[in-house]
């Protein structure tokens, strides 16, 4: 038995929560829903525009949060990324040993540790602006053979495709890891632009893979088809299994054999932050845990509509307990 079951790659990053009101959202003039990358002094600038309001700070990034889930559910799990050695890097560095997720040595000396201003509107929606940093120098260098040697899983972050200098070598050299060591490779895809702008880099990774987590859009966008039916039959001919969430209409579910749509779990959602994320996270650990794929799929319906039912993507306490729960 390997001593990891999962392995994630992904952007090391600070998610900064900012809870506005419609009215200062829409003195911002920024489009509602998705993510925009920014430079340093822009997302000074945001955060200093509304320091008043004293946003939350949470150590994740999409990947970095599947693993968190991962691990609050009782699973061995590692990550590799890159973090500064500023006050929000080291805070990473302390709170990842915290919740006992290997990440080996992540801080680089004199260099800023990436954000994500995560800003939170009334109808539960969230617009982000991040800026990547030094998670963006992510590369084949920092890619740790031994994690992923003695991970049943390596799981990869759609967004680092959308850093061709580095990030695709990062993903290159861990894909070569995985099959040397017969480690399992999952991918996400992130956003529907990482399909769009990345689809070959992607596509190609595809092909060395055995799951596959996206919405439906970014399925959708994969397939070329119109309907999530269609991009989830579309999308045997590009992985061997593969989830597809799609919001309150549940998620379909191909893995080892079994074709399955589960439903959703009705919740008031007060932000949307991190519900594919949680989704992956915990559906990896039914599966690496003895959980036939319909089961590891409701509990992590359960636990996505936990965290979309608070603000940030990270349940803090009861994440076992609503797995318990869901699959009993």
């Amino acid at each position: 038995m390997k001593p990891y079951q999962l392995c994630g790659l992904g952007n090391a990053i600070v998610d900064i929560f900012l809870e506005l009101s419609d009215a200062e959202f829409a003195e911002l003039g920024f489009a509602r829903g998705g993510m925009v990358l920014v430079d340093a002094p822009e997302q000074k600038q945001l955060l200093e525009k509304f320091h008043a309001h004293d946003p939350r700070l949470v150590s994740g990034g999409s990947l970095a949060n599947s693993a968190i889930a991962f691990s609050q559910l009782g699973g061995k799990a590692a990550f590799i990324g890159c973090v500064g050695d500023d006050r929000y890097g080291l805070h990473y560095e302390r709170e990842f040993s915290h919740l006992g997720i290997d990440i080996g040595t992540p801080v680089i000396v004199g260099e800023t540790t990436g954000t994500c201003v995560c800003v939170i509107t009334p109808d539960a929606e969230r617009t982000m602006r991040t800026c990547l940093a030094v998670s963006s120098h992510l590369s084949a260098k920092h890619v740790d053979e031994d994690r992923i040697k003695n991970s049943d899983w390596l799981f990869v972050e759609g967004y680092v495709f959308a850093n061709p200098e580095t990030g695709q070598g990062a993903i290159r050299r861990a894909l070569e890891l995985a099959k040397k060591h017969g480690t399992k490779v999952a991918i996400t895809c992130s956003d529907a632009f990482v399909v769009e702008v990345f689809g070959g880099p992607l596509f190609d990774a595809l092909k060395q893979a055995d799951l596959l987590f996206c919405n439906a859009t970014e399925a959708r966008a994969a397939t070329k088809t119109a309907s999530v039916t269609e991009a989830f039959a579309a999308l045997k001919s590009l992985v061997p299994n593969a989830v597809v969430t799609d919001g309150p209409h549940g998620a379909h579910v191909r893995f080892g054999g079994t074709e399955v749509h589960v439903p959703s779990v009705a919740c008031e959602p007060k932000d949307l932050t991190g519900a594919g994320d949680m989704f992956a996270g915990s559906f990896l650990y039914g599966i690496t845990h003895g959980f036939p794929p319909a089961v590891a799929a409701r509990g992590a319906c359960h636990l996505s509509s936990k965290v979309i039912s608070q603000i940030g993507a990270r349940l803090h306490q009861g994440a076992r307990e609503t797995w318990d729960h869901a699959v009993a």
